[in-house]
């Protein structure tokens, strides 16, 4: 929809991956549709995951016991947050929507992800207690996690070998995104890329850009324990 603007937080490494090529597609996409869209391509930023004291410029609220938390919530009152996380926070405050693009690690995130998630998502921008849940700070963002994965779409059902994959998208979707306030939109999964067809894979491709041409006028999920767990 012109005039909006989308954040692709984007984790992959290597830009002919269908990764690459989903994120590729959702920037031709949009930008037809005039939104403004910006990628964060996290690995080739160089984008630092760990959360450390070298995310506080200057002094800190108490030298003598480190607590990231804390200090990170006190530094971005004091706006001493180092600017790559700076950087990123004003791009997430400008978004409609945020997009995460990556491949599923362990029933998560890759690091460089969760680092982003940590790093990024503070005290006092994303969040505060309390404002959390439907009270966090990002309530009138959405956010979309779009995610391949090495298992197929059989294994990740109730009586497959994985779960339902809506129980790992518990923690991503409701501890992290709901919990900073963001309505969620239904994911986009890529099953099994590696195993698929070309035919096969340039059919994902295909569905996620046919998907974002009406992506403004989804309803977000119930992102409440049923949603992930049934009743």
């Amino acid at each position: 929809m012109a005039g909006k603007k989308v954040l692709i937080v984007y984790a992959h490494q290597e830009p002919r991956s269908l990764n690459g090529s989903l994120k590729k597609v959702a920037v031709e996409e949009l930008s037809k549709q005039g939104c403004t869209v910006t990628v964060s391509d996290l690995y080739a930023m160089d984008f630092e995951p760990r959360a450390t004291r070298k995310d506080v410029i200057g002094a800190l609220s108490n030298p003598e016991f480190f607590n990231y938390g804390v200090e990170a919530y006190e530094a971005f009152k004091r706006r001493c947050l180092a600017s790559d996380i700076t950087d990123e926070q004003k791009k997430v405050q400008e978004a409609d929507l945020v997009i995460f693009q990556f491949p599923l690690y362990w029933f998560g995130m890759p690091a460089i992800l969760k680092g982003w998630m940590d790093r990024v998502l503070c005290q006092g921008f994303a969040f505060d207690i309390p404002g959390f849940y439907d009270a966090g700070f990002l309530k009138n963002k959405l956010a979309l996690l779009s995610l391949t994965t090495g298992g197929t779409a059989e294994m990740y059902t109730k009586t497959g070998v994985s779960g339902d994959f809506r129980y790992f998208l518990w923690p991503l979707q409701h501890g992290a995104l709901h919990f900073c306030g963001f309505k969620v939109l239904a994911p986009q999964i890529s099953f099994a890329p590696e195993i698929a067809s070309e035919e096969e894979r340039k059919a994902m491709v295909a569905s996620w850009a046919q998907r974002l041409k009406t992506i403004w006028e989804e309803e977000p999920i119930d992102c409440t324990p049923p949603w992930y767990f049934g009743q």
